[in-house]
């Protein structure tokens, strides 16, 4: 149910990640540096980044928007767009105020297009949409495009919600970055420990249950043993969100082609979007491959 997908994301990212980050601790604190100028924007700062600002948010909103889109790839463009368009290249790779205005503006642009393909497809292409819409199925709430037509206070709501958190962190965030740039000097130990104690309290205030601690912990191992393999965990939580509704889907086919397992392929829209998915499944060992000839060639 929806608790035991936020004990399991909870336990992958958070625990697993906290476990990752103190395995590889080596007792060496970091030094600090103080950033050039004050923690403030000057109107130079200002004047470089408003128009990374645009192209990085036209480039994230659309990209995440996709069914199979994402962060990652708006982000590295804009990175790169950046990089060829500023008159300071000697900054980039040393804080480069265009390097990270313009990637950030993606990243953040694509988080809000992952709602497009939630709210009408009911497709999480993140981990976050993903507990959103675990959330949505434990209040009974079935997205797609009729949700728009069930449920507008909901839908609306949550896109003015949008407007309303980014007004909140400029609100909170830029009078309070002083206490955010100190948080960074406390020992790491204290933050672990932090972490691991702010995600029993949120699993037990959510579920007061022996059984759902334990679930954590073990959740947070997984994690952990995925991290240190190099597997990403945020195609974990995706995978179980969507599996049952895939399965339950893929037996009503089933049942309404009396068995016949050509139907998936039939119609030439559903037979592409197979081939499609099968390409993405093969592609990334196929490129390593060819990686891996080419340089053996060499």
């Amino acid at each position: 149910d929806g608790i035991q997908v936020t004990t399991l994301a909870v336990g992958l990212f958070a625990m697993g990640e906290t476990f990752f980050s103190a395995a590889k601790f080596t007792g060496v604190h970091e030094t600090i540096e103080a950033v050039k100028g004050g923690l403030r924007m000057t109107a130079g700062d200002w004047k470089r980044s408003w128009k990374a600002w645009l192209r990085g948010t036209a480039l994230g909103f659309p990209i995440g928007a996709l069914p199979a889109g994402g962060a990652e790839v708006p982000t590295l463009l804009s990175y790169t767009i950046e990089r060829k368009l500023t008159d300071h290249q000697d900054e980039f790779g040393r804080g480069a105020i265009e390097g990270v205005a313009g990637p950030e503006a993606a990243n953040n642009a694509a988080a809000t297009g992952t709602l497009v393909p939630l709210l009408t497809l009911g497709l999480p292409t993140s981990a976050t949409a993903a507990m959103m819409l675990a959330g949505f199925q434990q209040y009974g709430l079935v997205p797609g495009p009729l949700l728009f037509a069930d449920k507008p206070d909901l839908v609306w709501g949550l896109v003015a919600s949008l407007f309303i958190g980014n007004v909140m962190l400029l609100v909170l965030n830029l009078p309070l970055i002083g206490i955010w740039v100190r948080l960074l000097k406390l020992p790491q130990p204290w933050l672990y420990a932090g972490i691991l104690v702010f995600a029993a309290m949120g699993t037990l205030a959510a579920n007061p249950s022996i059984v759902e601690l334990a679930m954590l912990v073990v959740f947070g191992l997984v994690g952990f043993g995925m991290r240190c393999l190099d597997y990403p965990v945020a195609p974990m939580i995706v995978g179980l969100i969507l599996g049952p509704m895939a399965e339950s889907q893929f037996r009503r086919a089933m049942q309404m082609s009396l068995g016949d397992p050509w139907v998936f392929v039939s119609h030439p829209g559903s037979a592409a979007l197979l081939a499609i998915a099968a390409a993405a499944l093969v592609a990334p060992f196929v490129f390593k491959g060819l990686r891996k000839m080419g340089g053996s060639d060499e």
